[in-house]
């Protein structure tokens, strides 16, 4: 198995215990808490609208999210990380979250990014050269090949993103808990 196959295939479940040791080092506080709410926010919003518009493996999707970023779903994933960092309210916690997005991240976008080019061939070639990898354009890119249907919430729900919703929601539940534990 390849590197880029492992940490695709095991970033979610290796997330689970670093989850465990990034909960036991926070030191959440009602303003952090709230701080990385608003940050979380945002994350999910991008994350939102990248999934409204994304049809996979169906089309080379260029328009919303994807017409500043190649990789919206990760950004909006990376600023859900910051918002977590925050409301961790933890050095020691940041830093496992902020390792663990740049070590299965960077694996798993070069994968995909290899896999769009085999199924889209020079369409997806136009689109690499007019969009950033992660960090967005300040416009957006008008490309030829931008026939992607408009967001559709019925196409966030079949891409199962209100997870990242709920995931988030849990997450700050438990720092919720762990403040109030931590303040008896």
């Amino acid at each position: 198995m390849s590197p880029a196959a492992f940490f695709a295939r095991w970033r979610v479940r290796l997330g689970y215990p670093l989850a465990a040791v990034v909960l036991l080092l926070s030191r959440p506080s009602p303003k952090s808490i709230l701080a990385g709410t608003v940050v979380g926010a945002i994350g999910l919003w991008l994350r939102a609208g990248a999934a409204g518009h994304l049809h996979k493996q169906e089309v080379l999707t260029t328009t919303g999210p994807y017409a500043y970023t190649r990789n919206p779903l990760y950004l909006g994933s990376f600023i859900l990380i910051i918002g977590a960092a925050i409301a961790a309210h933890s050095w020691a916690s940041a830093l496992i979250l902020f390792s663990y997005f740049a070590l299965f991240y960077s694996f798993v976008v070069r994968r995909e990014e290899r896999e769009l080019y085999q199924h889209h061939g020079d369409a997806f070639r136009e689109y690499a050269r007019a969009v950033p990898l992660f960090l967005p354009r300040l416009t957006s890119a008008k490309l030829s090949s931008a026939n992607a249907p408009p967001f559709s919430f019925a196409q966030y729900k079949r891409n199962r993103e209100y997870r990242a919703a709920i995931g988030f929601l849990l997450l700050l539940l438990v720092f919720v808990v762990i403040w109030r534990l931590r303040s008896l």
